[in-house]
């Protein structure tokens, strides 16, 4: 996580931190309308904090689309559909029977003599039976009315007239041949088969469903349904100011504001509203950049630091804006609680929720919302950067999301009681949106270690990779300079207990001591904590030591940028000497060499002294062990002096005069160093004699 410094800009680099800032205010002011907004906010349920409100010109108050939507969907099932009689078919099939008489009367007048004296009857009868029913209606059912009841109700189309009916009032194909079964059946004389066929020939449906006039009217019948319920006159008082926005108010309000937005907006839309627009998202970001200044200056001072703060506003906003274009959508859908998720991972609790707020805000010009829109998102924001675990745990982080979900449901839902006062009213499907919304919440997991990539950040993730024992860099340290890795893991102890107890980043100091020392693997024999016999200082001057043990810092971030560790970790390498000196070899060569002049350069460390709180940590925990391993059979004593001693050494020669470190950081830090030296070299409490 980046820390505070306070590396100063020149006023031209400031000036050009500022325009980029204005150019995102331009860039996202694109996306608003030129229009005025009506000025009215209201919601059913809740009290018309404005004054007075009487209508400034007649408007028609219209129907909620749920009531247009219940009556469409009445309509289409009380709906009668259309069927068409076919008046011809009855001649054809009469027409059809005689023929069939015809084509067999040589066979029927080989009959017995009862027989063929009936051939007229039968004639007769098939033809009046043929009349009958067709008068009456055979009906061919669609297969969407297969099953409708005796009561169903149907339009008979003959020519232009339309006669309404029900389905008993007719025959079915089945029906018909039964009725001719049972006459037959109840005739004295025998009916020939061959004329008993040809009459189950002739029954045919003469009445047809009539697909596209039905469609016809039926759209016609919904494009009639009224979408109004009576007027509001000029000059009618619409609420009192005070007065509970009941459902009639609420559906006055409502149409009002469609018959301004309709209206008088389009005649008042003109370069002034978007100019205003600007300067509100100018003020939002305005402020924004106050607090940043003011508290997180770092992020002005690094240009990958202010495009990633920048950059959330910028996307928000255009997937707000998108999302509003696309009626299938919510708004609900998109993902805000990814920024303050994402930015507590790289920043501060505080700065995460700032930036999320500014981007609720600005979404909140772009969408038709309302204030439940902010509502829900800021408690939804404050929830996510309170809860959002660590991005190591996959579990934890999956209950983060879960408390998001939540505080979205239960806002929405308390809103939507108020507004509706009916469980039954609400509308549901807003929480299938909630659903798709902490899906892609999670998202938020595969972007951390991409921002981390793109912008030049270290998240914990990539700490805790980079503090494994088994990466090549320290696994090398180990194998050539055994003793400074021990020091490592010991500056590694001493600094994340201090970094707990003053609020620091523990795992970063962690980190940094493991690979603060890892130049020491060039001459690893020239540091005493990896000697065992004879110092090779003695055979080489006072100057070249020096050089060796200055190089240790030089050599390490030649390494640390040969393996790509992250720029945060480096920095422990080269601040942890800061811009001290080598004393013991610079003050015996100004011993051994009296009256010479003296460059101190040469044994100073390059530097640049440690402006955070973790890398000053690092310093100060490694001069401590590193001292300490020098005392022989320590006593409690002892060892508070030494560290009162080494504290106080580098604040007398100013290495903490560019560290954000606090009087009460410092003596929190002796505490700890104390403590924790008396735990490892073994100190009994000393009781009075």
């Amino acid at each position: 996580m980046p820390e505070k410094n306070y590396t100063s800009l020149s006023n031209a680099e400031r000036l050009l931190r500022y325009a980029m800032v204005a150019g995102v205010v331009i860039l996202i002011s694109l996306l608003y309308p030129s229009n005025v907004k009506f000025k009215y906010e209201f919601q059913k349920g809740l009290s018309w904090r404005y004054e007075d409100l009487t209508a400034p010109f007649d408007f028609a108050i219209k129907k909620p689309n749920e009531e247009i939507m219940e009556d469409r969907s009445r309509l289409s099932r009380e709906f009668s559909p259309y069927y068409r009689l076919n008046p011809g078919l009855a001649d054809a099939k009469i027409k059809d029977f005689e023929a069939a008489i015809e084509q067999n009367k040589t066979y029927l007048l080989s009959l017995p003599d009862s027989v063929r004296s009936s051939i007229r009857q039968y004639t007769d009868f098939g033809t009046s039976f043929l009349k009958n029913i067709y008068a009456r209606g055979v009906i061919k059912l669609a297969p969407e009315h297969q099953g409708k009841g005796e009561d169903f109700v149907i339009n008979v189309l003959q020519g232009n007239v339309s006669t309404k009916r029900t389905l008993p009032a007719f025959f079915t194909v089945d029906n018909a041949r039964q009725v001719l079964a049972d006459s037959i059946a109840r005739r004295s004389k025998p009916f020939p088969t061959v004329l008993s066929i040809a009459l189950n020939d002739a029954i045919a449906p003469n009445i047809l469903y009539d697909a596209e006039q039905t469609e016809q009217l039926r759209e016609q019948a919904l494009s009639n349904i009224a979408t109004t319920k009576g007027v509001v006159r000029q000059g009618e008082l619409i609420v009192k100011k005070g007065n509970v926005v009941t459902e009639d108010v609420y559906e006055k309000l409502v149409s009002y504001r469609e018959k301004f937005e309709t209206d008088v907006i389009s005649q008042k839309s003109s370069l002034v509203v978007y100019v205003g627009y600007v300067l509100l998202t100018g003020l939002i970001l305005g402020t924004f950049m106050m607090y940043v200044n003011a508290y997180r200056k770092e992020i002005l001072q690094h240009w990958n630091y202010l495009t990633f703060v920048m950059l959330w506003m910028v996307v928000f906003s255009y997937l707000t804006y998108l999302v509003e274009k696309t009626e299938v959508l919510s708004v609900y859908v998109i993902p805000f609680c990814i920024v303050p998720v994402v930015v507590r991972h790289f920043f501060t609790y505080r700065l995460a929720f700032f930036t999320h707020v500014v981007v609720v805000l600005i979404a909140g010009f772009l969408t038709a919302e309302g204030y439940q829109f902010i509502y829900t998102q800021i408690v939804a924001g404050v929830v996510a950067v309170l809860a959002i675990a660590d991005a190591r745990y996959w579990s934890k982080f999956f209950t983060s999301v879960l408390f998001i979900f939540l505080s979205y449901s239960l806002s929405l839902l308390g809103l939507d009681i108020i507004e509706e006062g009916d469980f039954m009213q609400l509308d549901w499907s807003i929480y299938g949106w909630l659903v798709l919304n902490g899906t892609l919440t999670l998202m938020a997991f595969p972007l951390i270690p991409l921002m981390e990539r793109f912008f030049g950040f270290t998240s914990s993730i990539s700490l805790v990779e980079l503090a494994d024992m088994n990466r090549p860099l320290l696994r090398e340290l180990a194998m050539k300079a055994p003793g400074t890795f021990q020091h490592s893991l010991q500056v590694g102890n001493l600094a994340e207990a201090a970094a707990n107890e003053i609020g620091a980043n523990p795992l970063l100091v962690r980190t940094g001591a493991l690979y603060h020392d890892i130049g020491k693997m060039l001459n690893p024999e020239y540091f005493v904590e990896n000697q065992s016999g004879a110092s090779p200082h003695s055979d080489i001057s006072h100057l070249e030591s020096a050089a060796i043990i200055i190089s240790h810092v030089t050599e390490g971030e030649r390494l640390a940028k040969k393996h790509r560790l992250p720029k945060v970790i480096t920095r422990f390498i080269t601040t942890h000497h800061g811009t001290t000196k080598v004393e013991y070899f610079y003050k015996t060569y100004l011993q051994e060499n009296p009256g010479v002049e003296v460059d101190p350069s040469k044994f100073t460390y390059p530097g640049p002294k440690p402006q955070t709180k973790c890398e000053t940590i690092v310093m100060l925990a490694d001069s401590v062990e590193a001292t300490a391993r020098t005392l022989k059979d320590p006593t409690g004593k002892d060892i508070d002096e030494l560290v009162d001693k080494i504290i106080n050494g580098k604040i007398e020669k100013g290495q903490l005069s560019k560290s954000n470190f606090t009087f009460s950081d410092l003596e929190t830090c002796r505490t700890i160093f104390k403590k924790m030296l008396r735990s490892i070299h073994h100190i009994r409490l000393e009781y009075p004699e």
